[in-house]
């Protein structure tokens, strides 16, 4: 409103004029206020704004002379977080449960005692557990690999192969039957595989220390030549110097065209070629000849070194001594909770600081920076929501406790150095007193030619685990794989697998309240889903050193 409108509105002499200025006054008072509220709700607005995922350039608030950036990325990391925390299954918590729930689990061992009491002691008290509820006797699969190859006379070798296997003991061994089926593809002379140094096993071994190199080259000798070193007149062609020798680089799952295209040229021409590394370098779909070349080598030629399978043998014969309860009976566990797994994992326990510091000193030291690169986002509580964090001890224990093993069972532990073993192991074997490990069934002395030789390490694990009653896997990758292919090829296609559903079992480890026998009906419902998957066939992109079948192996009247 103007000064004049105001004024003709009013009266006149002092007292109008006071009045008038009182109202000014007030009204600016008014106005102050107002403005100041308008203020508070610009910035509280802003803030708002800000934290929806808006904001000015570069997400920047300012306040006074306080300046305060934060990008809308790490915002929204932030916020997802905080979500993520809140949805079951985010958060390890399976020592809070372990706790509420062991008084019945030690309550519930005692009553399947005093129940089985009247049940012959050399019969399996869990025979149910035993079998797949799936498996259909009138399908019972036979090795026959032998009837499925074709052993046509050997032409003269077209040159000498040579590959670089990578990785643990299992990944050497997917290499070293590629390798042969590349061989015999190229009509090449396989020389015996190299083996890669790796920075996380750190195994110095040679083929023929964990092989048999002899029955190798002898039970190849009417598919594939093989020899042990390149000859002499061959390496002087290359100045002695083994890496003057082209290396084929070679994408991973290569189809044989790819080989016959590319390779074998070089290998007319030069008379030897190398492929390094030579992992996974060969396509899951193959022809049918070569599929069964692979599990010929795989089930057959690859035999471990006499030092592994002689003790081996007598740590079986050992563990069917420990499992008199079970009628000789036992379960094995591949339990993947070496320092390492869980660094490469990037999931979190229940060791605070003291375990954070150590895992990012793991990752370092294994893999240099690899989890620091630019725009790599690690997110433990999604890590363990989607099943891929590691299982501890504990929760394999009260995994098996819930399927209805109970503390007579007796249990093979396979695994690498356990990370924290005193803190970690304790509950399983509260939960199973009858566990073993290869440092338990072996003496020191034993074991002593094989200390700082994982892959070694490692067969003998896996010669223990393979005629097991019940194999358990918790984590994935080579070991299992192998073992529960190779279980398939030996005992009829069907071999006891527990291979649970992580993402279902880590909600039951959410709950510290939750009941036992609500906890119970968890487990037996996973297990019941495992056996569904206990027979299987290969698929066209499944590997078939897992899926032996039908490839492999024949229906009924297979034989060997």
């Amino acid at each position: 409103m103007s000064v004049a409108l105001y004024a003709r509105g009013g009266g006149c002499g002092a007292k109008a004029a006071a009045a008038r200025r009182s109202g000014r006054g007030g009204g600016g008072r008014r106005r102050a206020a107002v403005v100041l509220l308008l203020a508070l709700a610009y910035v509280a607005g802003l803030l708002v704004f800000v934290l929806a995922g808006g904001g000015g350039v570069g997400g920047r608030v300012e306040v006074g002379r306080e300046v305060g950036v934060m990008t809308v990325a790490s915002l929204r990391r932030r916020r997802a977080a905080a979500a993520a925390a809140a949805q079951p299954g985010s958060v390890y918590r399976s020592h809070l449960v372990f706790e509420r729930l062991w008084p019945d689990i030690r309550d519930d061992a005692s009553s399947a005692s005093a129940a089985a009491s009247s049940l012959s002691s050399t019969s399996w008290r869990r025979s149910m557990l035993m079998t797949s509820h799936y498996q259909n006797p009138g399908e019972l699969w036979m090795p026959c690999v032998n009837r499925k190859l074709i052993r046509p006379e050997l032409p003269p070798s077209n040159g000498y192969l040579m590959i670089e296997a990578n990785g643990g003991l299992n990944q050497q061994r997917l290499s070293i039957c590629d390798a042969v089926a590349v061989a015999s593809l190229l009509n090449a002379t396989l020389v015996i595989p190299a083996f890669h140094f790796n920075s996380v096993w750190r195994d110095h071994s040679k083929f023929g220390d964990i092989f048999d190199e002899d029955h190798f080259i002898e039970t190849l000798k009417e598919h594939v030549r093989v020899v042990k070193e390149l000859p002499i007149d061959v390496l002087t062609r290359f100045n002695h110097n083994i890496s003057s020798i082209p290396n084929m680089r070679t994408k991973a799952y290569s189809s044989p065209n790819h080989y016959m295209q590319k390779v074998l040229p070089k290998l007319l021409e030069l008379g030897a070629v190398r492929i390094a590394p030579f992992s996974n370098r060969l396509a899951q779909s193959v022809p049918s000849n070569l599929q069964a070349l692979r599990c010929f080598v795989n089930y057959q030629a690859l035999r471990f070194a006499e030092p592994i399978r002689v003790l081996a043998e007598d740590m079986v014969e050992r563990m069917v001594k420990r499992s008199t309860l079970t009628g000789g009976k036992f379960v094995s566990v591949h339990l993947r909770f070496e320092e390492d797994m869980v660094a490469f994992s990037c999931c979190t326990y229940d060791g605070g600081l003291k375990e954070k510091t150590e895992m990012e000193n793991a990752r370092e030291r294994s893999w240099r920076g690899k989890f620091h690169r630019h725009g790599r986002v690690i997110n433990p509580e999604a890590n363990r929501r989607d099943g891929k964090c590691p299982l501890t001890p504990l929760e394999v224990g009260m995994m098996l406790r819930g399927m209805g093993f109970d503390n007579t069972t007796s249990l093979y532990v396979a695994s690498g150095k356990i990370y924290n073993a005193e803190k970690y192991m304790a509950p399983l074997r509260q939960m199973f007193p009858l566990l073993a490990t290869k440092d338990t069934l072996a003496l020191p002395e034993e074991l002593a030619e094989f200390e700082g030789h994982s892959s070694r390490l490692a067969a003998l694990d896996y010669s223990v685990c393979l005629p097991s009653e019940v194999f358990v896997t918790t984590q994935g990758g080579n070991f299992p794989h192998f073992l529960m292919g190779h279980r398939r090829y030996l005992f009829g296609g069907n071999a006891k697998t527990i291979k649970p559903d992580k993402r279902k079992l880590v909600l039951s480890f959410d709950d510290p309240n939750i009941r036992w026998n609500r906890f119970k009906r968890h487990m037996q419902d996973i297990l019941h889903h495992s056996d569904m998957r206990g027979t299987a066939l290969r698929k066209p992109n499944d590997s078939i050193y897992i899926f032996p079948m039908p490839e492999c192996m024949c229906q009924q009247d297979g034989m060997m």
